[in-house]
């Protein structure tokens, strides 16, 4: 009980702080949600996601154990929500929406820095992190898109609104600066640190902003879907990803890096994606907000179990 207490006190707790003055200054204030979305997806994420490629020091060994465990964790995911979709019968939007509430892990304004409290900054936990982060910032612009837009949109207006991600472009420019060595003068490098230092406080910020624009009410329509995707995110996620790291013999600090960056809420991509394309934004949204709610548990229980 005392460890427990512990990680929720000084892991999650500190997160929370922050993300309760964005729904406070929501409430009493009111903010343009929109532009600040605009302001994470379109230059913090993408700024973020390319500074920690470009700086971390990430070895082939450790980029291949955690792309492994990524296709593999993934591909179970998804085989687990098609079941669900099947059983539930969901039609229209509702199948896209499903699976991104689950597949879409909040990595970056959860995930980065519940990583860095865990595990006290540890370069190698901070790395798997980071891949994670990368694939998850991917996934979003690319699959998400297509997904949410599929049966409604035709497939060019799609390709076209997935090129213009920024993110797209930040991953293989960062890898390609690393391949050859090409070292970033100053006067990029110190406005990249810049938006690196403002990211997480901005996207805590932001989710709680989200989070105090949400309705409050849990429609009885839907209701059963909303609660089996927080289960499939918070429980279904760790569990597989010990399934996953089980059968690919990863151990050590790595396969538990893993697992927590597994445990964390439905990503804002999934609600982003669906406001801005209307797919079933009401049930993306309280997926995103139950989730973060009762990960103070689960993410906690995770952590104490792991025996971080």
């Amino acid at each position: 009980m005392t460890l427990f207490l512990s990680i929720l006190l000084n892991n999650v707790i500190p997160l929370f702080f922050v993300m309760t003055i964005g729904f406070i200054v929501q409430r009493t204030r009111g903010l343009d949600i929109k532009t600040l979305s605009n302001i994470n997806f379109y230059i913090l994420s993408p700024a973020v996601v390319f500074n920690l490629l470009y700086s971390t020091d990430i070895s082939m060994a450790l980029f291949g154990q955690v792309m492994g465990f990524f296709v593999l964790f993934m591909l179970m995911q998804y085989l687990l929500c098609s079941l669900v979709i099947r059983l539930l019968r969901l039609e229209g939007g509702m199948p896209a929406a499903m699976r991104n509430s689950v597949l879409f892990a909040n990595s970056a304004n959860y995930g980065l820095p519940i990583n860095e409290l865990a595990f006290s900054g540890n370069p190698l936990t901070l790395g798997v992190q980071v891949i994670i982060l990368m694939l998850q910032s991917f996934l979003p612009n690319t699959y998400g898109i297509y997904s949410v837009n599929a049966h409604q949109v035709n497939r060019r207006a799609i390709l076209r609104t997935i090129a213009g991600q920024p993110v797209i472009y930040a991953i293989p420019l960062a890898f390609l600066l690393r391949i050859f060595g090409v070292e970033l003068p100053s006067t990029i490098q110190i406005p990249l640190h810049y938006l690196y230092a403002a990211f997480i406080g901005m996207a805590l910020l932001t989710l709680g902003v989200q989070l105090g624009a949400m309705k409050w009410t849990f429609a009885k329509k839907g209701s059963l879907s909303v609660a089996i995707s927080v289960a499939m995110r918070l429980i279904g996620g760790p569990l597989l990803a010990a399934l996953t790291v089980l059968l690919l013999g990863i151990d050590g600090l790595v396969a538990k890096a893993l697992i927590v960056s597994s445990s964390v809420p439905t990503s804002l991509s999934s609600m982003i994606l669906a406001v801005q394309f209307d797919n079933e934004p009401e049930f993306s949204s309280q997926t995103v907000f139950f989730s973060t709610l009762l990960s103070t548990l689960t993410v906690t229980g995770t952590i104490a179990i792991l025996n971080i």
